[in-house]
């Protein structure tokens, strides 16, 4: 029997209050639980050789006191920081979409040794500042990037020194990285066949910025169903579904009126979605009788907006998940197979629904 399995057989768990003024320390937690201080320090490393049950009572304890491990410490000891940073953009429009990737990411991370740390920037900063910084620094031992294009500079920075990373989106290194990615082609087909069984002819795209492949994407796709279906797709000039909500509503003001024969709306996020039915709308146009609207969501937001709008879910806390796997595994086996996935969307269109009556 080991001296850990001792502890566990002999040292219940209890949860006294601190001492007046005492700090929460590895000593004290070590006088809580009954362990020797190098098992509750190893224990909250995650270390392998610690039962599963022993990192769970250490935790509990932690947790209870309010320990906070000194980083500054742990770095010197270790090299590590455990911390892992999701770089993200500060979008004019913050909708449930980025709010839920945090959140995915960090429950992905939930009982290991590492946190989440959001490092924003800037729409029009330098993409490339925010990551020198934090690998001079080395301030986190691995980046999530989001928003990725083809030859991202961020991504050929991050290889070429051997940092660990993971990209929320692909590019054209994409067996070389971790990666999680959204097929948004087939968003795209989806929405076009569902908008065409309405008999809709021509529609407005709402595109992303098509210098992320997200967005050469969706061009792609929309462009063969287009092709399929015999409808002429009209891309929104001087907006696309990243720009401020007043920037859209104008784009897709002055593209009803330029072409009125516009007759269905495909947007790529909620937010631009209610802004360009919010504005046709404005103009006397109803939704459902003289123009239909597609776009993905990750949450029934725009349902809720509006009833007749056709959705395709997008599960980004699926995909939260795997980007803090992956991280943690580049982190944890920089050598070994980069971890991928390709979420494939289904679309069950209404007017497949069998009548209750059935």
């Amino acid at each position: 029997m080991t001296g850990e399995d001792e502890h566990e057989k002999t040292a219940p768990v209890t949860t006294p209050l601190l001492s007046p003024g005492e700090r929460p320390t590895l000593k004290t937690m070590s006088r809580i639980t009954g362990l020797a201080i190098a098992t509750v320090s190893r224990a909250l490393s995650d270390a392998p050789d610690i039962s599963v049950e022993t990192k769970r009572r250490v935790r509990e304890c932690a947790d209870h006191i309010g320990y906070q491990p000194n980083r500054a410490g742990q770095r010197l000891r270790t090299g590590k920081t455990h911390v892992v940073s999701l770089l993200m953009p500060t979008e004019p429009d913050i909708m449930s979409h980025t709010a839920q990737l945090i959140s995915s990411i960090a429950s992905g991370l939930h009982g290991t040794p590492y946190h989440l740390v959001v490092t924003p920037y800037a729409p029009n900063e330098d993409l490339m500042r925010p990551l020198r910084h934090m690998i001079g620094t080395r301030s986190a031992d691995a980046v999530i990037l989001n928003q990725t294009m083809p030859k991202d500079p961020r991504v050929a920075y991050l290889m070429e020194r051997g940092f660990p990373f993971a990209t929320h989106g692909r590019t054209i290194w994409a067996d070389q990285h971790a990666w999680f990615d959204f097929d948004n082609r087939r968003f795209a087909e989806l929405g076009i066949a569902a908008l065409a069984r309405r008999g809709r002819r021509h529609v407005l795209i709402v595109a992303p910025p098509l210098d992320q492949l997200y967005g050469q994407d969706i061009l792609e796709g929309i462009t063969k169903a287009c092709q399929i279906h015999g409808m002429t797709p009209l891309w929104l000039k001087g907006a696309t579904s990243d720009s401020a909500s007043k920037v859209i509503e104008t784009a897709v003001s002055a593209a009803l009126e330029e072409t009125p024969e516009i007759d269905a709306i495909l947007c790529s996020s909620p937010m631009s979605a209610i802004t360009a039915i919010d504005t046709a709308e404005q103009l006397g146009r109803v939704i459902g009788r003289d123009f239909d609207a597609f776009a993905k969501e990750a949450t029934p937001l725009l349902t809720r907006f509006r009833r007749e709008a056709l959705t395709l879910h997008e599960d980004v806390a699926k995909a939260g998940k795997a980007l803090a796997c992956a991280a943690l595994q580049a982190i944890e086996d920089p050598k070994g197979p980069r971890m991928s996935g390709l979420d494939i969307p289904h679309y069950q269109d209404p007017l497949d629904a069998p009548s209750p009556d059935l």
